[in-house]
């Protein structure tokens, strides 16, 4: 990696559907979920020998700096910038291009989601080096996910013709980019075979995004102006405060990359990459014994006559036993007892917002 290209961890957000391990004291990103590293930890520890800490920037708001800072303390304090209060992708992106843009003209930078899971770290590094040559080219790149399965839980990106040129790896324009589908067109999609899951993972040059915000969204490059100027001065946290809370709350795939011309795709198959979106996601992440049965983060499980089924937490001396039981998500929070169905786990948002509704705060 050249010096003039950064890494930017977007870390703000609160991973509703893995409630009730994750909260808004503790959302995913902080929790070790997966082991004995917290899912920040380890997408920190995937940039070694790529992206020094120094630069290494993390977006993420003032709560969950505190935490961040302790369980990545190689990351240098000026690195994390703080966000008020989250008002989407597209203002975090702008935000750190701008500050980057300030430190380092040339700079180049990858967007990384926080909460992400990969397995293939070699072909992790070596996509990333790709997407940087592309993205010299004047590009927005976006990373694809090969899709393994029709997926109604992400997004979709449609590839259209090969870039021309030599690249370290296939890439293509992209055609148009799809919101989540509905079963049938995710099956629709997956048998046309040029189709890749978005992976919320992008690589472009600080001045290439900027001038896309400009175009598409102009009162965020007003407002990233104001902000830019008063960087590194007494007048900083003040211009941040004054113009943040106003902006829209737009995501950087809807408020930019839908209508920008040049945006290329890296498809990627065998990176083992999840968004560990769902508590049915730990199935394809964490090895499951010869039932198909996962017992995590503490929990005894003891299984009878049961297949496929997820038991999380209960904490070490707390035995949960199932009988007869086949694809069920059990999560022990010791406040609360999670029981569903794993193909009825992407619901547990809904379970979230109804507590919200009925503010019964003590259980988010």
């Amino acid at each position: 990696m050249s010096e003039h290209h950064y890494a930017v961890i977007m870390a703000g957000g609160g991973g509703t559907r893995l409630w009730p391990v994750s909260r808004k004291e503790n959302p995913k990103q902080l929790l070790p979920l997966l082991g004995q590293e917290t899912l920040f930890q380890s997408t920190v520890k995937r940039l070694e020998n790529l992206f020094p800490p120094e630069r290494i920037l993390v977006v993420t708001v003032e709560e969950q700096a505190r935490e961040m800072k302790q369980q990545a303390p190689e990351i240098p304090e000026e690195n994390y910038l703080i966000e008020p209060a989250p008002r989407g992708t597209a203002s975090v992106v702008g935000l750190a291009a701008k500050v980057l843009q300030r430190r380092d003209p040339n700079a180049g930078m990858a967007i990384l989601p926080s909460d992400h899971f990969i397995r293939n770290v070699d072909l992790f590094h070596y996509l990333l080096k790709a997407a940087f040559e592309v993205a010299e080219q004047d590009f927005l790149v976006t990373l694809g996910i090969t899709p393994t399965m029709p997926s109604t839980a992400y997004g979709y990106i449609q590839q259209g013709k090969p870039l021309d040129g030599e690249y370290k790896y296939p890439v293509y324009m992209v055609k148009s980019f799809k919101e989540k589908p509905d079963e049938q067109t995710a099956q629709q999609l997956l048998r046309m075979g040029d189709h890749s899951w978005n992976s919320g993972m992008f690589i472009w040059r600080a001045d290439s995004i900027l001038e896309e915000i400009e175009k598409q969204m102009p009162e965020l490059g007003a407002a990233l102006n104001i902000i830019g100027a008063a960087w590194g001065t007494p007048g900083q946290n003040e211009a941040i405060e004054k113009n943040w809370p106003s902006l829209k709350n737009v995501t950087v795939d809807y408020g930019i990359m839908e209508k920008a011309e040049r945006v290329a795709v890296l498809p990627a198959g065998g990176l083992g990459w999840s968004d560990v979106g769902s508590w049915s996601s730990l199935f394809e992440v964490l090895l499951p014994d010869m039932n198909g049965n996962i017992a995590t983060n503490a929990g005894l499980h003891l299984a009878h006559e049961t297949h496929n089924t997820l038991v999380y937490g209960g904490g070490s001396d707390r035995l949960v036993v199932t009988i007869g039981v086949d694809d069920m998500v059990i999560v022990d929070t010791g406040d609360v007892l999670l029981v569903c169905k794993t193909d009825q786990a992407q619901k547990v948002k809904d379970v979230v917002e109804h507590l919200k509704k009925h503010r019964q705060e003590t259980y988010l």
